[in-house]
């Protein structure tokens, strides 16, 4: 956390405003949130809000919320602070990892199994996610923020899947790791997973929809997607790469353990700033502490935002269909 701390907003996926605007308004969610200590405050960095605020298209006040919301949950439930050994019967089946590699651009890559699910527990199932979040973002290159989703297919049945755990996956990513998704492959959707991405589209953003790309293994057009992130030379078989060696659950405990030590440091400045204590800060509670009246911000919000206008047509498009 100590290199992201003292980082200006990054402008990686937002020319919207200019940089001057960006600070100003970064500035004023910091006033509005006021003063934070420990590892709240690491947080509140300048890149942090910035993702707050684009995820809430640059308004002040819905950026707040959304923020206030964050700190309110990281300070009760710790994610910073789970461990390997919370989650290892989660992990067991290789359901979700963090693979060696990265894509193209540096970005750390989540890849996901559905049909390795081994758990009927939502608390335990949302405390390995958060855990592999958490653990990504550990590995995040210095000019980069975002993460990518690899989802294997392969095996799938509808009983892989619980209404409940999707729609509190989506609540946990979309309110509190804004802007952290790059890309979500879905890799040879069945047919069988229609009727699902439509029930859970309705939990996504718009924006979070326009991120999911569906690629399948016997159309060139949709793995030309693949060739394009990847070096496929390390990715694995089952996404059409030349890796063939499989999951290792004993290997992988292994770097998941030398990653939970790199965690104490990840949370502490060069000026020990985790550590000093800084004037309390207001109430956390977004229903109890709206920020004043922004209305011609609220305005262009409105006007801008693709739930607010009506844009509502990647919520609302079908599964592609596989072409052969």
């Amino acid at each position: 956390m100590s290199s992201e701390s003292n980082k200006t907003a990054p402008n990686f996926s937002d020319n919207s405003l200019e940089p001057e605007v960006q600070q100003g308004k970064i500035n004023e969610v910091k006033r509005l949130i006021g003063p934070q200590s420990g590892k709240l405050a690491l947080y509140c960095s300048d890149a942090s809000i910035s993702r707050y605020l684009r995820g809430r298209n640059w308004n002040v006040n819905k950026a707040v919320k959304m923020l206030k919301a964050t700190l309110k949950w990281r300070m009760e439930y710790k994610p910073e602070e789970i461990r390997w050994g919370d989650v290892e019967k989660e992990a067991e089946t290789g359901k979700i990892y963090r693979a060696s590699y990265k894509d193209k651009h540096g970005r750390p890559v989540l890849v996901m199994r559905p049909r390795c699910q081994n758990t009927k527990s939502t608390k335990g199932q949302i405390k390995y996610l958060v855990y592999c979040m958490e653990n990504a973002i550990l590995n995040l290159p210095q000019d980069q923020e975002q993460m990518v989703w690899l989802i294997d297919f392969h095996g799938f049945s509808m009983s892989n899947i619980s209404i409940k755990v999707t729609r509190e996956t989506a609540h946990v990513l979309q309110e509190h790791y804004p802007e952290r998704l790059g890309v979500a492959i879905l890799y040879d959707p069945p047919k069988i997973f229609e009727p699902f991405w439509t029930v859970a589209k309705p939990f996504l953003e718009p924006k979070t929809v326009a991120k999911v790309k569906f690629v399948y293994s016997d159309n060139a057009n949709t793995m030309s997607i693949m060739d394009n992130l990847f070096d496929m030379e390390v990715v694995e078989s089952a996404f059409g790469g030349k890796d063939d060696m499989g999951f290792d659950i004993n290997k992988y405990a292994e770097r998941m353990k030398e990653d939970d030590k790199k965690i104490p440091s990840f949370w502490t400045t060069d000026n020990n700033l985790a550590a000093t204590s800084l004037p309390a800060a207001p109430s956390l509670d977004p229903t109890n502490s709206e920020p004043e009246s922004d209305a011609p911000e609220e305005k262009a919000d409105k006007s801008s935002s693709p739930k607010d206008n009506g844009d509502d047509t990647l919520a609302n498009e079908s599964l592609p269909s596989k072409q052969k």
